[in-house]
């Protein structure tokens, strides 16, 4: 009884540090996922309309970021190009870099996919109104497809917030960082990574819940996103 009055104390102790760390959490997932989003839509785009060698270049970084795991491309980047080119940021912000980075291969390939699923006559249709092809893209292709695209964004936002984990591997001090600080000086390790863990699956089921009332409220009559 005594052993486990201690370990409740020590997640009650430690609670408000942990919550604390979620906000560096979630800042990871959000700012990842958006620069994975922005660089994913030129990956996409590049791809499906993009001349031969520029798709072969999209592939080669598809296969790259989705290959080479997350810690090594951590530490390729901050301890290895950051430091060889004198780049100075924080482990937040190269963090964030590398994720958005890794992100961008595979929020890529769901927005291609979305793209691919619109039928070829809405280019051709808006061709013929005198639209160019940039245009068509930008006006309606790209609208569409990021309507289709957000039951896949479901998914990466799981892998993305399950991989913020690694981060603490340069010092971030999101979740998993605090829980194993905390876990290293009271010695109560399975209470405090349970507790870690349980605030993982509540931000899991927070994020997937709202994208699954967005893909609702966006989804195209006609079209089936599941």
């Amino acid at each position: 009884m005594g052993s486990m009055t201690e370990s409740l104390a020590a997640i009650r102790e430690a609670l408000p540090y942990l919550l604390h760390g979620s906000l560096v959490t979630v800042g990871l997932v959000i700012f990842a996922m958006a620069l994975g989003l922005v660089i994913g839509t030129l990956l996409a785009v590049g791809q499906v309309y993009g001349s031969e060698w520029v798709r072969r270049v999209v592939l080669v970084y598809v296969w790259f970021f989705r290959g080479v795991p997350l810690l090594v491309l951590l530490f390729l980047f901050y301890f290895g190009l950051f430091t060889l080119f004198r780049i100075n940021i924080s482990a937040f912000t190269a963090s964030v870099f590398v994720l958005g980075l890794i992100s961008a291969a595979y929020q890529s390939q769901i927005l291609r996919g979305a793209i691919l699923s619109l039928p070829e006559g809405q280019m051709k249709a808006a061709r013929a109104m005198g639209m160019s092809e940039t245009q068509c893209i930008l006006l309606i292709i790209l609208p569409q497809a990021f309507r289709l695209s957000v039951p896949g964004w479901s998914n990466e936002y799981s892998i993305v917030l399950k991989d913020t984990a690694v981060s603490y591997a340069l010092g971030v001090m999101e979740v998993m960082a605090r829980a194993h600080f905390v876990a290293s000086r009271t010695y109560e390790h399975l209470p405090l990574y349970f507790t870690a863990g349980v605030i993982f699956l509540v931000l899991t089921y927070l994020g997937t819940k709202a994208l699954r009332i967005v893909e609702e409220r966006v989804r195209i009559p006609g079209y089936a996103n599941r």
